[in-house]
This record gives structure tokens, sequence and C-alpha cells, in this order.
């Protein structure tokens, strides 16, 4: 046995990568367990704080992404509570999930992103977003500032396209990124505790949802074969590795990018919660670059070890335990 400590995996939520998240903590606690270690899985809903104190955990490794998974909240409540986690912390995990902040803080840094603005829905009460727009021209892709790189995204070509894009992304969020369009390959670098590991290229889907183009609506999460020369693949791995460590980010994450046609690179998004299924883009990547998955699942709970050494000790001193009717243990299926 490798180890005492009680390992909760935490999986499922609201968001819209429930069921890949659920996927996902299956086979990491079936990792965990091969591995010698005591875990078990948490549903995770509106009643966390429940779960999690009920459960008595010593570490928490985070299986979920989507909102209140990949902004921080649940980061933040894992904080409250003394409880390692996995993965970026409170800051970095809300950082990464607004676009508009990772842009300012990327171009602290130097940092490549798409020339763009943000458009509040208070600068709307008095100008339209074609008149706030103004001289910037098309096409562009409009986005919302805080929800994933696919969900609420549009390229508008025209005024009219523009007008349709901002309205659809207000329904998600009331900050709204508007970026110039960037024509070229769509890659996804992979990168581990600061260092990454490798890179793939994404296929665009090209639907009536998705007006062509990598940027435009949702994408395919299979990889193709890559097609950037050496310089410039290096030059992808450099600036994903930069990117994680300008947010303060820790652990997997997946930082997208656009090759232009011009052999530029500038950063798309930084996904601080990747999705761990064991054949999943990320773990592929890992593998190709002499990580194994279970290696993979290993190293992510080890740094949280590390991390968390000494930080969380006066606050679990603190900890009182959940004296409530047990229930949520487990998963969906055994527990509902």
């Amino acid at each position: 046995m490798k180890t005492s400590q009680r390992i909760g995996v935490l999986l499922g939520g609201a968001s819209t990568t429930r069921e890949s998240s659920l996927r996902a903590g299956e086979v990491i606690v079936r990792t965990l367990r091969e591995n010698g270690r005591d875990a078990l899985p948490l549903f995770v809903d509106r009643d966390v704080d429940v779960v999690l104190r009920q459960a008595n955990l010593d570490l928490a490794f985070i299986a979920l992404g989507g909102r209140y998974a990949e902004d921080g909240c649940l980061q933040g409540v894992l904080e409250m509570m003394g409880i390692p986690y996995t993965g970026s912390g409170v800051l970095a995990s809300g950082l990464a999930r607004n676009k508009a902040k990772a842009k300012e803080i990327f171009r602290l840094y130097n940092l490549p992103t798409c020339p763009g603005y943000v458009l509040d829905s208070e600068d709307m009460e008095e100008r339209s977003a074609v008149e706030n727009h103004g001289g910037f021209g098309f096409p562009v892709i409009v986005k919302p500032a805080s929800q994933g790189n696919s969900l609420g995204v549009r390229l508008a070509r025209d005024e009219g396209e523009f007008e349709e894009a901002v309205e659809e992304a207000l329904r998600f969020d009331r900050w709204v990124v508007v970026e110039r369009f960037v024509e070229g390959q769509e890659v996804a670098v992979a990168v581990l505790n600061g260092r990454a590991l490798g890179a793939v290229e994404l296929n665009p889907r090209r639907d009536s949802q998705s007006v062509g183009g990598p940027f435009a609506g949702t994408r395919a999460e299979s990889p193709g074969p890559l097609r950037l020369s050496e310089e410039r693949y290096r030059s992808a791995l450099r600036i994903g590795a930069l990117a994680h460590e300008a947010l303060g980010c820790e652990g997997a994450t997946r930082v997208d990018l656009i090759v232009s046609t011009k052999g530029n690179e500038v950063i798309l998004d930084v996904n601080t919660q990747p999705v761990l299924t064991a054949h999943g883009l990320f773990a592929r990547v890992a593998a190709s670059a002499g990580v194994g998955y279970s290696d993979l699942v290993e190293e992510l709970l080890e740094s949280a070890q590390d991390r968390s050494r000494g930080r969380f000790r006066e606050r679990r001193g603190f900890q009182l335990p959940y004296m409530g009717l047990d229930r949520r243990l487990g998963l969906p299926g055994s527990a509902h």
C-alpha cells in the first residue's frame, strides 16, 4: 500500500462536460486503486461542502471542469476546508477562465494574443454593438468572457453577423471579448507542472453552427497530424509553457494556440482542468512524451501533496467533522 491517505476523486458537476468528467473520474479512481491508493469517487453538486465534510478527505483529485470547477469556486471551497487538491489554485483558475483578464496578463508578460477589446453590456445602453465596434473591422471572433472556448463563440464577417454574435454571447456573460480573426492552424499544447509535453493540431468542425475556421463554434477533440516545422513546433511548446507560468497555473493545463499562415503564434485559451480520460487528448500527448496514464495520475497527485505541505496544516487543525446524514458518497448510480 503506497499510502493510507484518503483521496476523493471529484467528478460530475452540472456543466456541459459532466459526462466526460464521469468517465475520467471513474478511470482515475480505478487507476489510483491499482496504484495502491485509498481512493473513492465523490459526485459533485451544490451540496459539495456536505459531501467533502462527511468524506473526511486528506486530498481531493479534481476530475471535473466547466463552471464552478474551472473558475476557482471549487478550489476556494477546498481552500476554506483545508483540503489539498490537484491542479491550479483559486487565482490561476479564475484568471484562465476569464478570457479578458487572461489577455491582460499575457500582454503584461509580452505573450502573443489576438488584437481585440472587451464589450460590457452597459456599453450598449447608449450605443449599439456596431457603434462600439467602430473601425475595428471584420472578420472578428465574438465570445463570452468567462465561458469555455466553444460555448457562445461566433465568427462575424459583417455588421449583421456581429450584432447577432454579440447578442448570443451576452446570453452567457455580461462581458464579451471581440478579437481579430486569425487564419491558421489550431494547436493544443499539453503542459504538466510547467513543462510542455507536446502538442497536437485540432481539427475544426465545419457545420451550420461553426461558419468556418478554427475559432468558430465547436471544435473536434480528435487531433490531426501536425503540419508544423520543427521551429514552429518548438515555439508553440515554449509559448504554451510560458502561458501556464504567466497565469500561475499548476498541475495539468491545455493551452490552445493559433499558428497563423504567417508563421506567428497567438494564445487562444488556457484550460486549467483538461479532460483526463485514459484515451483523451491530454493523456495521448503525455503518452507520446513517455508519461503513461498511471504515471500522469500519480504525478498530479504527488505534485498536489508537495505543494500543500505546510500550506493547509493550520487550517486542517480547525476542521470539524460532519455530523449530518450520510449521503451522496459514491457514483451517481449508487448514491441516488
